[in-house]
């Protein structure tokens, strides 16, 4: 499903995770009040996805990462429905605002987190996973 790669993605470390380590993690995160993931299915495929979280600080602040959505399919606004099912969810256990962390490199991911409404918070990080990358916090407060 994660064809082809966005900006600043290493595709090796999607590589490592084997299949029961990826069983363990949707069972966990299928219960989990702290963490969950999403899947889009259209035709019964599945066509995208995006993970919502709350992190462990004493904040308890919420995220959306790892928004995917298929290039067949994102004419459909898959990626808005995703999100805002992410937001509903994070909604419900007590999230007033919602993070995400974007890669520099990832233009087209950065332009429709502003759309939506995600506003830049000045902060950035290294990617890990990819030396030299760097990322961006966002943030989105959804009105009344």
């Amino acid at each position: 499903m994660r064809e082809p790669y966005a900006s600043g993605e290493a595709p090796d470390a999607e590589r490592t995770v084997d299949a029961a380590t990826a069983s363990a993690i949707a069972a966990q995160r299928a219960t989990s009040e702290q963490a969950t993931t999403f899947v889009l299915y259209t035709e019964g495929h599945p066509a995208g996805m995006i993970g919502a979280y709350f992190d462990n600080t004493p904040a308890r602040r919420a995220f959306v990462s790892e928004l995917y959505v298929a290039h067949a399919v994102r004419h459909l606004r898959g990626g808005v429905l995703l999100v805002n099912t992410a937001h509903a969810w994070l909604a419900d256990r007590g999230a007033q605002e919602i993070y995400a962390w974007i890669a520099d490199a990832n233009r087209d991911a950065i332009r429709f987190y502003e759309r939506f409404g995600f506003v830049h918070t000045g902060e950035h990080a290294p990617i890990a996973r990819v030396p030299g990358a760097m990322k961006t916090l966002f943030l989105y407060r959804p009105g009344p």
